[in-house]
């Protein structure tokens, strides 16, 4: 009998293992995009013969009842769910490029996309991204009410240039443009330090408006350079991008010199801290106010991934992104560019 090298033996059964999670999951995609490609041709059915026999409402209901008998125990043939096969088709049969990437997530997240979502291009990033991450339906749902389309739009930061390429889009995704902290119990008077103590003491929404993947690693972090110390406001790791994250917090207007302090500390970080396994240390400077052009040439020259950001106390509505927002053009442009690299990453 032939005795089995541990080492060889274990590394074949990981591969073993890998083809078969991977033809498992091919195989849900498969039922998946059948699953969506039925509903799409029922819509489109429903469609065509309300329209050639001028059939009214009634027929959705007598079709969703006579489906229901012939298949018992069947889901998704009720009245609501036959009306969202509708939508979908009518939404879609018009938009040659939408149309086979709702193959592509499951049905829930489709109805997601469908009703909180308008703009073709907003529903072409979120079908995008929840393919990409894997997102379930309550995350898709976080990420939409987080205007994280709006956001990625707006965001400021060095992350194209400064991230490596494997985990720039993640990068891109985990810093918002503005964060809202009305959980706390803060005045518009309110200094750094207040908003450092009430953060602290409400850990819990705070890590949850950063996002699922931040934890907490530390406040006042300090940093031991010669013979003098330096503090961080707040020390975060984010686990997906296996990066530590400085955040800077500051009461009043972005300024300048903020991004230099920002790339002392990500220096001495990635110098001193960081694990060997462990990706560069990233920045995000958070502010009470900024000017656009003002960032952007603060951080055109730092070769650090550094982000700056602002944030509310109160809840921002979303008619006030429409002014700060790019042309169509611009929208299409940028987010054609950076949902054509995830695609292939």
């Amino acid at each position: 009998m032939i005795t089995l090298e541990k080492n060889s033996y274990y590394s074949f059964l990981k591969e073993i293992k890998e083809k078969i999670h991977q033809a498992q999951y091919a195989a849900m995609r498969q039922l998946n995009t059948s699953l969506i490609n039925l509903y799409w041709e029922i819509g489109k059915s429903i469609v065509e013969k309300q329209k050639q026999y001028g059939w009214g409402k009634s027929v959705v209901e007598t079709l969703s009842k006579d489906l229901q008998n012939e298949f018992p125990g069947a889901q998704g043939y009720s009245v609501q769910n036959l009306w969202y096969m509708r939508q979908l088709y009518s939404e879609y049969k018009d938009n040659i490029k939408l149309q086979p990437m709702v193959g592509e997530i499951s049905w829930s997240n489709n109805l997601v996309i469908l009703s909180k979502c308008k703009a073709d291009l907003e529903r072409e990033f979120y079908i995008q991204m929840a393919k990409k991450y894997g997102w379930t339906k309550n995350v898709l749902i976080h990420q939409i009410e987080g205007k994280s389309y709006e956001k990625f739009l707006l965001n400021q930061a060095n992350f194209e240039s400064a991230v490596p390429e494997k985990f720039k889009h993640q990068a891109i995704l985990a810093v918002k443009d503005e964060y809202n902290f009305d959980f706390l119990d803060l005045s518009e008077a309110s200094n750094e330090k207040d908003l450092e103590l009430a953060l602290l003491k409400n850990i819990r929404q705070f890590l949850s408006e950063m996002g699922a993947d931040f934890a907490f690693i530390g406040n006042q972090y300090r940093l031991q350079v010669g013979d003098e110390d330096f503090y961080i406001d707040l020390l975060l790791y984010h686990r997906k991008l296996k990066s530590l994250v400085v955040i800077e917090l500051k009461a009043g207007k972005f300024k300048p010199e903020y991004a230099g302090k920002m790339n002392f500390y990500l220096a001495v970080l990635d110098d001193k801290v960081k694990q060997a396994d462990e990706n560069p240390s990233i920045g995000i400077i958070i502010c009470k106010g900024k000017s656009k052009t003002v960032v952007e040439y603060a951080l055109k020259k730092s070769s650090s991934p550094i982000g700056v950001a602002s944030y509310t106390l109160t809840e921002t509505l979303p008619k006030e992104y429409k002014g700060l927002l790019p042309t169509p053009k611009e929208i299409e442009d940028k987010l054609s560019g950076f949902i054509e690299k995830i695609a292939v990453g």
